[in-house]
C-alpha cells in the first residue's frame, strides 16, 4: 500500500477496555508488566480474537503460483518511494511492511505485523509497540527496534506530508529489547497510536550504507537500485519508465501469520506503463494485461463488446464498495482573489448541469455528489438536529448562519428552462459579489479585471466533461482555458499551487480523524505538498475537525462528522462531481477469488489467485 492519510484510527483508553483480548505478555526484564493487545479498533472490540486463524474473506489453502499484469498510466524514474519529487513505482511499497495492517471487513481496525502486540498507558500520552523476534529483511536480517526509530524518524524529516501527520508525535525510543514506545505532545487523541501502527519500517543499515558501485545510498534521492525490503513482495525486474516486475518472496517471514494468510497468492506482479488511456485500454483488450477497474462510463458501456467478451473469456463484474466515502470535485485555488468569495464559486456550481453531462456523457451511470463523505452515514442531511445542532452551537460564531436554517443542495439542471434559472443565479451572484458584464467579458466592478479560469488537468476523461461545462461558463462571459498536461507538469504545478481550478479526489474512511487537518486544516493550507489542494484556511472548520478527533463515542464521532461535512459544503470550496456505488471491473478469466468478499471493492489482486483450468480455457499465459 502507498502512504495515505485516514486508513484506520484507535480508540481512547475509555472505550478500550471492550477492545482487543490480552496477548500473553512477555515483556523484557527491564520493564514491567503491560496489557498488550493483538489489534485495536476505534470503538468497540476488534472482530477477530487473539487466536484467530485467517481473515474471514480469503481462502486460507489458496494455491500460489501464475502472475497478474496490470497496465498503469504515466511513468516512473525512481524506486525510491519515499522522495519528495520525481515520479516513484509506486508497485515498490509492497516491498515494505508495516507495524501493524487492516482487514478489510471491518472498519478502523488494526492487528499487528511487525508488531506482534501494542500497548498504551491510561492518559494514551504514547503507544508501546512489541516487535515480533521472527521479523526479517528480505537478506535474512532481523527487523530491529533501531529499524523502527529510524524510520520513523528520517521519513519525518523528510516528508512534509509526514511531518504534519505525525505533528503530534513527539518522539520514538527504544524501551527493551523487541520494544518501541512513540512519545505523544499531549493525551486523549484517540488516533495517534494506530496512525503510528501504519509506519512502513525501512533497513537503517542498508539505507547508511553503499550500492554496489561503493556509493553512499541516500533516502532522499531517487535510485533504480532494487530496494531491501521486508514485505511479500521484492522487485525482479525493472525497465525505467516503461515495466516494473515484482516477485512473491518464497520465504516471506510473516507469510504464516493469521493476517498474511491467503494473501499474496501471485509469484510475479507485472506493472506496464502506458502515455495515454486508449493504449492503455487496448492492451488490456489483446491480453497484454489482466485486470482493469474501468472508471469511464462511456467505456463500461461501449468498449466492452470484444470477441472475448460474447465469450466469456473476459468477465465484467462490479463490486460493492462501501467501506469509504469520496469527495471528487473541481478545486478552487482560494489562494487566488477571485475564488475567495463564496459567492462567486457557487456560481461556478450554478453553471454545472451534471444531469445533462450524466445522461449524454455518461451513460446516466452516476449519481451526484453532495457530502464529502459521500455515501457514507457521516454525510450531513436535512437541517441538523440532535447532537450534530449541540456541536454546531459550540461553535456558532464561526460557522456560516444558512448551517442551521438551510439544507446543502447542489443546483438542478437537465432541461433548458433549469439551465437558463442556474445562469440567472449565477449571474445575480457574481454581480452581488463585484462582477459585472462590459461589452460580454465578466470583469471586476472595482478594477476591470476579466474573469479568467484555467483547469489543469493530467488526465483525458475529463476532458469532455470539461468542454461540456466550459460553454455555460463563457455565456456568464467568463473567459475558460482547458489545459492539459502530463504527469510530472502536473505534480508539479499542484505542488507549487500554480492552478486556478484542479479535480481533487478525497478518500475517506468510516472513522475520520487527523487526516481532515490535512485535507481542510488551516495549517496546511499553505505547506508544499499538503493535501490540503484548495488552500482552505476557516476557524469554523479547524473548530470541528478537532471535535471529530476527540469525539469519545461513535455517536459523537458521527454528529461531529456530519458538522463539519456541513460547514464545508455551506462554504462552496468546490463543484462536487459523480460517484458510483460499486467497482467497475473487467478481468481476463485466468482467477479465481474467496466465495464471498467484504463490501470493499474486488480486493484484487491482494487475495485472488491464479487458476491453471480457467486460463487455459481463457487462453491465458502459464
Amino acid at each position: 500500500m502507498t502512504f495515505r492519510f485516514a486508513a484506520a484510527l484507535l480508540a481512547t483508553l475509555a472505550l478500550a477496555p471492550a477492545q482487543a483480548q490480552e496477548a500473553a505478555p512477555k515483556p523484557d526484564a527491564a520493564q514491567p508488566t503491560q496489557h498488550w493487545r493483538h489489534g485495536l479498533s476505534l470503538f468497540g472490540d476488534v472482530k477477530y480474537p487473539i487466536d484467530f486463524k485467517h481473515f474471514d474473506y480469503v481462502n486460507p489453502d489458496a494455491p500460489k503460483g501464475g502472475a497478474a499484469k496490470f497496465a498503469a498510466m504515466g511513468t516512473f524514474d525512481s524506486l525510491n518511494i519515499f522522495i519528495r519529487k520525481g515520479s516513484p513505482a509506486f508497485a515498490v511499497a509492497d516491498v515494505y511492511d508495516t507495524l501493524m495492517t487492516q482487514s478489510s471487513d471491518e472498519p478502523s481496525s488494526e492487528y499487528g505485523l511487525i508488531a506482534e502486540s501494542v500497548s498504551y498507558p491510561v492518559d494514551s500520552s504514547s503507544v508501546t509497540f512489541r516487535l515480533r523476534p521472527e521479523a526479517r529483511w528480505h537478506d535474512g536480517t532481523p527487523i530491529t527496534v533501531e529499524d523502527v526509530i529510524w524510520s520513523f524518524d528520517t521519513l519525518k524529516r523528510i516528508n512534509p506530508q509526514r511531518q504534519f501527520y505525525y505533528r503530534d508525535v513527539k518522539s520514538a525510543r527504544k524501551t527493551g529489547d523487541h520494544e518501541v514506545t512513540f512519545d505523544f505532545a499531549g493525551a486523549g487523541n484517540r488516533e495517534l497510536p494506530q496512525i503510528v501502527g501504519q509506519l512502513q519500517v525501512l533497513p537503517k543499515a542498508w539505507w547508511e550504507g553503499t550500492d554496489a558501485a561503493g556509493k553512499k545510498r541516500n533516502v532522499e534521492e531517487g535510485t533504480l537500485e532494487k530496494p531491501l525490503g521486508s514485505g511479500p513482495y521484492r522487485v525482479k525486474d525493472v525497465s525505467p519508465g516503461r515495466w516494473i516486475t515484482m516477485e512473491r518472496v518464497a520465504d516471506y517471514w510473516a507469510k504464516d501469520l493469521p493476517v498474511r494468510k491467503g494473501t499474496n497468492n501471485f509469484d510475479e506482479l507485472r506493472t506496464d506503463y502506458y502515455r495515454e488511456p486508449v493504449g492503455q485500454l487496448e492492451a488490456f483488450k489483446k491480453g497484454d494485461s489482466d485486470f482493469r477497474r474501468e472508471n469511464s462510463a462511456k467505456n463500461w458501456a461501449t468498449e466492452y463488446t470484444f470477441p472475448a467478451v460474447k465469450d466469456n473469456r473476459v468477465v465484467l463484474e462490479k463490486f460493492p464498495s462501501k467501506m469509504s466515502g469520496i469527495m471528487q470535485a473541481f478545486v478552487f485555488n482560494l489562494r487566488r482573489d477571485k475564488f475567495k468569495d463564496q459567492r462567486v464559486r457557487r456560481a461556478f456550481n450554478l453553471a454545472f448541469d451534471f444531469e445533462e453531462i450524466n445522461k449524454s456523457l455518461m451513460f446516466s451511470a452516476y449519481v451526484r455528489i453532495d457530502s464529502y463523505f459521500f455515501p457514507t452515514e457521516l454525510g450531513s442531511k436535512g437541517l441538523p438536529e440532535g447532537r450534530e445542532l449541540e456541536i454546531l452551537n459550540e461553535v456558532k460564531d464561526k460557522v456560516p448562519p444558512e448551517v442551521f436554517t438551510t439544507p446543502y443542495v447542489n443546483p438542478i439542471g437537465g432541461s433548458p428552462d433549469a439551465v437558463r434559472a442556474n445562469l440567472r443565479e449565477a449571474a445575480r451572484l457574481m454581480k452581488e459579489a463585484g462582477w459585472e458584464i462590459r461589452d460580454r467579458k465578466l470583469v471586476n466592478a472595482a478594477t476591470g479585471e476579466r474573469m479568467t479560469v484555467e483547469f489543469l488537468y493530467d488526465s483525458p476523461m475529463f476532458e469532455r466533461i470539461l468542454l461540456s461545462y466550459k460553454p455555460a461558463l463563457e455565456r456568464l462571459g467568463i473567459e475558460v482555458t482547458l489545459r492539459p498536461v502530463d504527469d510530472s507538469q502536473y505534480t508539479n504545478r499542484t505542488r507549487a499551487r500554480d492552478f486556478d481550478v484542479i479535480v481533487g479526489v478525497y478518500g475517506q474512511s468510516l472513522s475520520p480523524g487527523n487526516e481532515q487537518l490535512e485535507f481542510w486544516g488551516s495549517q496546511s493550507a499553505d505547506r508544499d505538498g499538503s493535501q490540503n489542494l484548495g488552500g482552505v484556511k476557516d476557524p469554523g472548520v479547524d473548530a470541528l475537525i478537532e471535535k471529530v478527533i476527540y469525539a469519545t463515542n461513535r455517536d459523537d464521532l458521527v454528529a461531529a462528522t456530519r458538522a463539519l461535512d456541513r460547514v464545508l459544503l455551506a462554504h462552496d470550496y468546490v463543484v462536487p462531481h459523480y460517484a458510483s456505488d460499486a467497482e467497475r471491473t473487467a478481468r481476463w478469466d485466468r482467477f479465481s477469488r474467496p466465495e464471498k468478499l467484504p463490501p470493499a471493492g474486488s480486493l484484487f489482486p491482494d487475495v485472488w489467485w491464479w487458476d491453471d483450468a480457467k486460463a487455459k480455457a481463457a487462453g491465458g499465459r502459464s
